[in-house]
């Protein structure tokens, strides 16, 4: 084994110079991404996943993500610098080995960690001296000091010596054209000073800002209360949603109104629940991680509350609107539109408008769905294809349902064509229509 400031100065070298050989595991929204990223600057990257499906579409040139195009990871490939494997032994040939696997929940909302475990387990089953190993996926507060760590330790290597380990939370925003993986300031904590300050070097080559915090702690901390303040704004403005119902106002005019005050104020916007990788997850492992020490998480457990009763509201408001024409929800005709959980996305993961479909479907509604980026779906039982949100399917539907606010949607046209409109998302804020024709959040 070699002598602990060769170790270091080594792989800082290696680093530096960008001839380290960096093991991303997962190839998903995550490291996907940022496996591009880290070739496009110079480095080898190989690219770890477990679906021999998923690698060999990716080393097809395809991508599955809307953040990397087909052409760049073509371009990545071609150069020789990215490769992706089920191969995990070939972790052994990495210098910096970055996790970024999925962190759910079970169905009882606890923190469902197996993926990081097995993932770990694997890199530390094939750890080789001056390694640097990195967890990304998001997780509760002490995963890389008392999980990972241990790990290495059983298999001789020392942590800070010739084993670096840090945390370092993902940031990624699928489909934002504004920031991308370099666009977005990476925040490092080590358990020695020695693994942060690696860590850090690596990231500084492909992103312009890295924040050093003193542990691994820190991070995965700063990581789920990121969340946890959206999680509890959105449940804010959806209480606010309910709130200018009741008193016949429009929550959008009053958010934009309130937005017009240059400090001290943030808008968030209402919508049928919250979806996606994080904001409906995180939250619930501080929370857990809190019950352990005594201690419930009050705001969390609210926010949570609101945000989920969201779904059966929208549901709500379709029965409503519908009753005001004198019909029926059991036997009406409802398209929805969009699926994604956010707009300009084809990821379904949590999305809220799941389960409005399921419950509308339960009270006995026949409903089609519109999503340009979905072309099908299953869920509870289900399996639906997307139709096309033509003139002729909006005017027959009894009711349109504004799930998803994809850009790609006119709604001028759909606003027009159909008899009646739940606008769930705030897409059809700014038109002209009728009050009687557009119920709106």
């Amino acid at each position: 084994m070699h002598e602990p400031a060769v170790t270091a100065a080594e792989l800082t070298r290696r680093i530096a110079e960008r001839s380290a050989r960096v093991g991303i595991i997962g190839q998903g929204y995550v490291g996907l991404p940022l496996a591009v990223e880290f070739a496009r600057v110079g480095f080898t990257v190989t690219g770890f996943d477990t679906s021999l499906d998923h690698v060999t579409t990716l080393n097809a040139g395809r991508s599955h993500t809307p953040d990397v195009p087909d052409e760049t990871l073509r371009a990545r490939l071609d150069a020789g610098r990215y490769q992706a494997t089920t191969d995990l032994s070939a972790l052994a040939e990495c210098d910096a080995v970055i996790i970024c696997v999925p962190t759910p929940l079970r169905k009882s909302k606890d923190p469902d960690i197996s993926f990081v475990t097995a993932a770990a387990q694997e890199a530390a089953a094939h750890f080789r001296p001056a390694q640097l190993v990195i967890l990304e996926s998001t997780t509760y507060p002490g995963t890389t000091q008392e999980l990972l760590a241990p790990m290495f330790e059983a298999r001789g290597a020392r942590p800070g010596v010739d084993c670096f380990l840090a945390f370092s939370p993902e940031r990624i925003d699928p489909a934002n054209p504004t920031f991308a993986v370099k666009d977005i300031p990476k925040v490092v904590g080590g358990l020695t000073p020695e693994c942060a300050s690696l860590t850090a070097l690596l990231y500084r080559q492909i992103v312009g800002r890295v924040v050093t915090v003193s542990s691994p702690r820190v991070a995965e901390l700063a990581k789920l209360y990121e969340n946890v303040f959206r999680n509890v704004n959105i449940a804010l403005a959806n209480e606010l949603a309910v709130m200018c119902r009741q008193l016949g106002v429009s929550t959008r005019e009053v958010i934009d109104a309130a937005a017009t005050k240059p400090f001290g104020f943030m808008p968030f916007y209402p919508g049928p629940g919250i979806g996606g990788h994080c904001i409906g997850v995180d939250p619930a492992y501080l929370a857990w991680r809190m019950r352990l020490n005594g201690y419930e998480a009050r705001f969390i457990h609210l926010a949570d509350e609101i945000n989920r009763a969201m779904p059966q509201y929208v549901v709500d408001l379709v029965t409503e609107s519908l009753n005001g024409r004198r019909r029926c929800l059991n036997g009406a005709h409802i398209l929805a539109l969009g699926i994604a959980y956010k707009r300009g996305v084809g990821d379904t993961r949590e999305s809220p408008a799941l389960e409005v479909i399921a419950r509308l479907m339960d009270r006995g509604a026949k409903v089609d769905y519109a999503d340009p980026y979905v072309p099908e779906i299953a869920f509870e039982g289900r399996a639906l294809k997307a139709v096309e949100a033509s003139d002729e399917r909006l005017a027959e539907a009894d009711c349109v349902v504004i799930l998803t606010d994809h850009p790609d949607f006119d709604y001028a046209r759909i606003v027009a064509v159909s008899t009646l409109v739940v606008d769930s998302r705030g897409a059809t804020y700014r038109l002209s229509a009728p009050a009687d024709k557009v119920v709106a959040l």
